[in-house]
């Protein structure tokens, strides 16, 4: 891939499942999108409608309860899609139209590893457009009770950092942090999966939520075990897929984050809290594009000069 250059994926990719909370059978397909579309979900068999489309940004979320929903004037159309959204830019895939036929993403295994392997078997493309960054140019905080989160400036791409903490002996208190790249993302964040506690079974039934939730797709958290026979795929999954649900939130600026967003004790409705305050404020934020990197001349000043540009991902945020 060129440094500073856009992304799409190099043909179709699906995946199909059911609905977390719906329990509904549905398919979604990735599809390869020219420079500049963003993230575009296509909403598709929709009962005396046609097929509507919403952009993958702030202003489109519509709830933020149990999961990221997002939607239009006409009410919500597209749920549970913080997973695909974080392997989208986890992966660093700038342009996609991700096409549903029902109304909520699947839930796969609980984590965001099986997009990974749908955009992975096609591979990705580079276009000729540039890449563009939204860059943090002041710290934005906001609080809830015990809960906060901020977005700051960061010397080089997207960081994020997260802690939280459970009264259960089996998680705690736990906090994770990273450099947000293609690697570190397949490795570290995408597998690890949505979580629920036991004691919340009947409540969340009662309330119409996870009626598709099983030990297939959910790390269920019994009073002193976890009851998935094969346990659990990092020592500290819980805190990881908190980690990869504020990356899939915060693809909602956009375009890539230059900055480094720090979460305690949040979950979407923080995320989304602290991505429209940034957003809001004009003067915290700026739209900025990668530098190409420099040519290599032998033997002048343009040689030490090439060694100096700043990393591919995005410049230095001072």
């Amino acid at each position: 891939m060129k440094a500073g250059r856009q992304t799409t994926l190099r043909d179709q990719a699906s995946v199909s499942g059911i609905g977390v909370h719906s329990g509904l059978p549905v398919t979604l397909i990735l599809h390869p999108a020219d420079p500049d579309t963003g993230i575009v979900f296509m909403r598709t068999g929709i009962e005396g409608r046609a097929d509507c489309e919403v952009r993958a940004e702030v202003g489109s979320v519509t709830a933020t309860e149990f999961a990221t929903v997002l939607g239009d004037q006409s009410g919500p159309l597209v749920s549970t899609a913080e997973h695909v959204l974080a392997a989208l830019r986890g992966l660093g895939v700038d342009n996609v139209v991700v096409e549903i036929d029902g109304p909520e993403m699947p839930i796969m295994d609980g984590s965001a590893a099986p997009f990974v392997a749908a955009i992975d078997q096609v591979g990705l493309v580079t276009q000729t457009a540039q890449r563009r960054y939204i860059k943090v140019l002041k710290t934005i905080r906001v609080a809830k009770g015990e809960a906060f989160g901020e977005i700051r400036p960061h010397g080089r791409g997207f960081r994020v950092e997260t802690e939280i903490e459970f009264d259960h002996p089996l998680i705690g208190r736990q906090t994770y942090a990273t450099e947000v790249e293609p690697d570190t993302f397949r490795a570290d964040i995408s597998r690890a999966r949505t979580f629920g506690f036991m004691r919340d079974v009947a409540k969340l039934w009662t309330a119409g939520y996870a009626l598709g939730a099983s030990f297939e797709n959910t790390v269920v958290v019994a009073e002193n075990r976890v009851l998935n026979p094969e346990g659990l795929r990092y020592a500290d999954e819980f805190v990881r897929h908190k980690a990869l649900d504020a990356i899939g939130d915060l693809a909602l600026a956009g375009a890539p984050l230059l900055g480094a967003y720090r979460s305690v004790r949040g979950g979407h409705k923080l995320n989304h809290a602290v991505l429209s305050a940034l957003m809001a404020d004009t003067s915290a934020w700026a739209m900025v594009e990668a530098p190409e990197p420099a040519r290599r001349v032998r033997g002048s000043h343009a040689e030490l000069a090439a060694g100096m540009v700043a990393p591919a991902y995005g410049p230095d945020v001072s």
